[in-house]
Formats: C-alpha cells, sequence, structure tokens
C-alpha cells in the first residue's frame, strides 16, 4: 500500500450527512465487497476506469477509432444499434478516447492524488469545519484498501485539529485496522448481515474480520455509529431485523441507524457494462420499515432513520 498517492473517485465538499457539521467527503476508490445493491459500483475497481454514459452518446465511435489497444469495440445491438463497447482488461487509459468524444459520453473514473494534493483540498474548508464542528470523512469504495494513505492524511488532518471520521465495512486485517482506528474520531461502521453464508452470498466476503475490527474499536471505546443497509428480499424481513437486533447485543451495541434502500447508483451499472440485479427492486422509505424499527426498540436497541 502507498503512503504517498492514492485513487480517488471524488472529494465532495460541504458534506451534511457523513458525521456532524459540514464536512468535506473523501471517496478512495477500491472494495474488497461486492454487495449486490452498492449504489457505488465506480468505487469497487480500485484503479482509474472509463465509464460510457449511453444518454449522452451519439454512435459517431470515433472513440473506436481512436484507440490504440483495442480496448473500444463496435458492437451490434438490437435496440442502441451499432454502439461501442469499452474492454477494461486492454485499456490504457491514454484516455484519447474521452478527448475526442463530441458528446462527453466517456468519463474517467478515479484519478491518483498525492498526500499534498489532497491535504491542500481539504484545507480549504477549515473554517467551516471549525464554525460546524465538521470535518473530514473517508469513504469509499472502502477506505482501507488504501490504508497507509489515509493513516498519514488522518495523522496531518489531526496535527490541524480537524476531526476525522471514516465510513468503512471494517475489512481489513486486525493488525491495519488497529494502525488505522488510532488515527479516526468517529467510526460509520455498515454491518449488511447479521448471517455468515448470507453475508457471503451477498457481498463476497465472510464477516469475520468486520466484526473481529468493529469489536476492538468498541473495545477501544472508539465513537462508533454502526449502520444497516436495509435491501429488500436480502435482510429486510422481521426475522433478519431480530437476527441483526441479537448480533448487535452481543457486541454491546445499543444504538444503530436504518439506511432504506434507494435506486440512486442504478445508471452507474449500465455505464460500467454491468448487471444490475435491483432494477425492479421498488425503493424502500422510512415509513415502510416502521414494523422493522420497532423490532429493534422493542429488544432494548435505539433505532434510527
Amino acid at each position: 500500500m502507498n503512503r504517498n498517492e492514492a485513487c480517488i473517485f471524488n472529494i465532495q465538499k460541504f458534506s451534511l450527512n457523513d458525521g456532524p457539521g459540514i464536512r468535506t467527503t473523501v471517496f478512495f476508490k477500491g472494495c474488497p465487497l461486492h454487495c449486490l445493491w452498492c449504489s457505488n459500483p465506480e468505487s469497487q475497481y480500485p484503479r482509474p476506469e472509463l465509464t460510457w454514459d449511453e444518454g449522452k452518446c451519439i454512435h459517431c465511435l470515433a472513440c473506436v477509432s481512436e484507440c490504440p489497444n483495442g480496448a473500444i469495440t463496435a458492437e451490434d445491438h438490437p435496440v442502441r444499434g451499432r454502439y461501442p463497447l469499452y474492454h477494461k482488461n486492454k485499456c490504457q487509459l491514454c484516455l484519447g478516447c474521452a478527448e475526442i468524444c463530441p458528446a462527453g459520453a466517456l468519463l474517467l473514473q478515479g484519478t491518483m492524488h498525492t498526500q499534498k494534493s489532497v491535504f491542500t483540498a481539504l484545507l480549504q474548508d477549515k473554517a467551516f469545519y471549525e464554525e460546524s464542528g465538521g470535518g473530514v470523512t473517508f469513504s469509499g469504495g472502502e477506505v482501507l484498501m488504501q490504508a497507509e494513505f489515509s493513516i498519514l492524511l488522518a495523522h496531518h488532518l489531526h496535527e490541524e485539529g480537524i476531526h476525522v471520521a471514516a465510513e468503512t465495512t471494517g475489512f481489513a486485517p486486525p493488525e491495519v485496522f488497529v494502525r488505522f482506528m488510532a488515527e479516526i474520531d468517529l467510526f460509520l461502521f455498515d454491518i449488511k448481515h447479521y448471517d455468515r453464508e448470507k453475508h457471503y452470498a451477498t457481498t463476497g466476503v465472510y464477516p469475520d474480520l468486520i466484526w473481529q475490527n468493529l469489536t476492538m474499536a468498541l473495545a477501544a471505546n472508539k465513537k462508533v455509529l454502526v449502520r444497516i443497509p436495509v435491501i429488500p428480499d436480502i435482510n429486510n424481513s422481521l426475522s433478519d431485523a431480530l437476527g441483526f437486533a441479537a448480533k448487535l447485543k452481543e457486541l454491546g451495541i445499543q444504538r444503530v441507524q436504518l439506511l432504506p434502500f434507494h435506486q440512486f447508483g442504478q445508471k452507474k451499472y449500465a455505464m460500467l457494462n454491468k448487471a444490475y440485479e435491483f432494477t425492479h427492486t421498488k425503493q424502500l422509505h422510512e415509513e415502510d420499515l416502521t414494523d422493522y424499527c420497532a423490532v429493534f426498540i422493542k429488544q432494548g436497541i435505539d433505532a434510527f432513520f
């Protein structure tokens, strides 16, 4: 892992939902989990990549002719007609195709940033952090995939008196997590499923490291807010709520935030030429989870949205 350079796909200023106060959220690229419902699928691949926006594409196929490596080919489709298909494994990211595209349909997701460039960008809003009780939040993807960079960056931010939060799955070797944990003021800790096998089936990884690192953070008296994305047909039944509640009680967690399923990331799958399994799944709203929330409360856990 590189301490001085990281792949980042967005630095979002004036974030209000990623921790207390006004914050700047740094979205690190790369994630060891591949959740079926992921709303940021462009965050999963750990390096820069191109996406194609079909809605903008005028099918001129100039990108096909421009690419020297055969990373974009012309394909036939009964609805799309003749359209460009991007082959990530052949792409050298010369970006000639994006530069020549007259409609701006090809976009680069993720760029390499140095410690200095990110730190400088984050310091620009220090006055807002101080006035609002805010700070910086590391998100992703999964920030722990670029732990060395983020540990050093958090250390520099603390030298400036800036609060640092991390939105994380907690999936990392414990020896990495313990050093990362020392530099984080607040964890927004997402847990996907209480059942080990179902966790693997829907995310691609077993939750053992996640539980271990969450337990470590709690034992160290770190500020931790556990969050559960509630996904239809994955973990949204009342028996699932009871299973989560039992797991939280086992860990000594008394408060949880429920995140209703949404469709904000649906278009991104098409841009990445990926299948999306939740195309016809309705979004959930707070009122849909009244009974689900009540299960936690009945078990003595403060659940909120």
